[in-house]
């Protein structure tokens, strides 16, 4: 099973989408093990002391594809999850002053906890989806797909052109362009999409 997100993803105003949709979509992959399910408490890891808070919906891949069309792209997407991806900024810049890979920096474990899925048959409208995160009861972050640069059919298509598709992968599809943050610990996170809250965790 694979955990692939993608970067950058979101813009706060609708008119910045065509000068950013340029065909290059950031794509990296995180490790299985950074997943944390049924509202667990996430130990905030030792590897670092700053770590960022991304809050993102979560599409999980029903069925395998290879080149998958963008018209045939959400046919393959079976449920629906809110997650949190998380960073630990001070690997990332060091990574990325040496031109070194993320992978430590997002693949640490913890660092994709995720919610229970909702059939997609829930979800009428994928362009149309709000979700949120709360921080010890503060809103910080709101997000609607309507605001992605590229959305979920684009995003599958685009992959799988590189990599098969299998039934479990993991898509983090990108987080609302404003209110991301610094994550400590006894910080209290509840994330919700069309106002249930699906993931409600401490970081400890």
């Amino acid at each position: 099973m694979k955990v692939i997100g993608i970067g950058k993803n979101y813009v706060n105003d609708l008119s910045e989408v065509k000068a950013l949709k340029n065909g290059h979509q950031l794509i990296f992959i995180k490790a299985d093990s950074t997943l944390v399910t049924g509202n667990n408490d996430v130990p905030y890891p030792e590897i670092t002391n700053e770590i960022v808070y991304e809050v993102e919906l979560v599409a999980k891949i029903g069925k395998t594809g290879k080149n998958i069309s963008v018209e045939n792209a959400t046919s393959h997407i079976s449920e629906i999850a809110v997650g949190i991806d998380y960073t630990a900024t001070d690997l990332l810049n060091t990574n990325r002053e040496l031109k070194w890979p993320w992978a430590l920096a997002k693949g640490f474990d913890g660092a994709s906890p995720i919610s229970n899925f909702k059939p997609i048959s829930e979800f009428p409208d994928l362009n149309n989806i709000n979700f949120d995160l709360k921080i010890n009861g503060v809103l910080k972050q709101v997000g609607n797909t309507s605001k992605m640069i590229y959305n979920f059919a684009e995003i599958i298509s685009y992959v799988s052109t590189f990599m098969t598709l299998k039934e479990g992968d993991l898509f983090f599809t990108g987080t609302p362009a404003s209110g991301t943050g610094l994550i400590y610990k006894g910080d209290h996170l509840q994330a919700a999409i069309e106002g249930e809250v699906l993931l409600d965790f401490k970081m400890t």
